[in-house]
């Protein structure tokens, strides 16, 4: 039986991380890539870990940061606002690889940040913004909510709407191979990135 070649990046760091990127950055761009719906971790109320899957809406690897959006009355954008340390994790099945990243979040609500990503989403994705009531709101019944048109949503939806920036502080990248696995790990420094192998 043959197997696959190893990748590029196998035993070459720098290549690794700019896997890293361009995985994200693909994930930002692409619905089907395994990198699209990381999950995000917070603390919540309590300190407690708090978990739910977002949309990965952007990936610069130049300023480090990644970029999802949020209804500014949810719970999620609540604990950003208390505490912005966070985490974002994804797998990608058929590449065996994990990303791992651990940064700080920003919540952009009424600023240019927030302002072009709102321009940027599509019609459809501004609806849920327009959800009344307010995500989390205990309901009576499943569908004891209303959404509104995609004409009306791209007024309704703004005052709810925030962009959320994370400044990646640590990366961590795993890729899995019976030949053997290779993880990389980085923590941003005054000059950029300073990484290394570590044990997978």
């Amino acid at each position: 039986m043959t197997r696959a070649p190893l990748p590029d990046f196998y035993d070459d760091l720098d290549a690794t991380f700019g896997e890293l990127w361009r995985l994200l950055a693909e994930g930002a761009a692409q619905g089907r890539s395994g990198f699209h719906l990381p999950v995000l971790a917070t603390l919540g109320p309590g300190g407690g870990p708090r978990l739910r899957t977002v949309v990965l809406r952007a990936a610069d690897p130049d300023a480090g940061t990644l970029r999802f959006h949020c209804d500014r009355r949810s719970d999620k954008a609540a604990e950003i606002g208390a505490n912005p340390a966070c985490a974002l994790t994804a797998y990608d099945a058929p590449a065996k690889i994990q990303i791992r990243i651990e940064g700080r979040a920003v919540l952009h609500t009424d600023d240019a940040v927030a302002e072009a990503a709102w321009a940027g989403s599509r019609a459809m994705s501004r609806v849920c913004y327009g959800a009344d009531p307010a995500p989390g709101t205990a309901l009576p019944t499943g569908g004891a909510y209303t959404l509104p048109d995609e004409e009306t949503a791209a007024t309704l939806g703004r005052p709810h709407f925030a962009a959320v920036v994370v400044r990646a502080e640590r990366l961590d990248f795993l890729y899995l191979d019976r030949r053997g696995h290779r993880r990389g790990a980085w923590r941003r420094v005054l000059a950029g990135w300073t990484g290394g192998w570590i044990a997978p």
